[in-house]
């Protein structure tokens, strides 16, 4: 999970987080992969924490003359 501050002056309620109200200066927990729909409003959220890399899944290998 990635973390926005909300800076906009009077507290709003977000669909997206189960219609939970936000306050002015409330630090929020969002899903990484819309953290970007946050940040690209600076005048409403400012970035607290990113999100974080995640490592990319192993990949199966063929074993040559065996079905796996």
């Amino acid at each position: 999970m990635a973390r926005v501050r909300y800076i906009g002056g009077e507290p709003v309620t977000v669909p997206e987080l189960g219609d939970r109200e936000v306050q002015p200066d409330q630090v929020v927990d969002v899903p990484d992969a819309r953290f970007d729909g946050y940040v690209c409003q600076p005048q409403t959220w400012e970035s607290v924490q990113e999100p974080q890399d995640k490592p990319e899944p192993a990949r199966a290998t063929k074993t040559k003359g065996r079905d796996v």
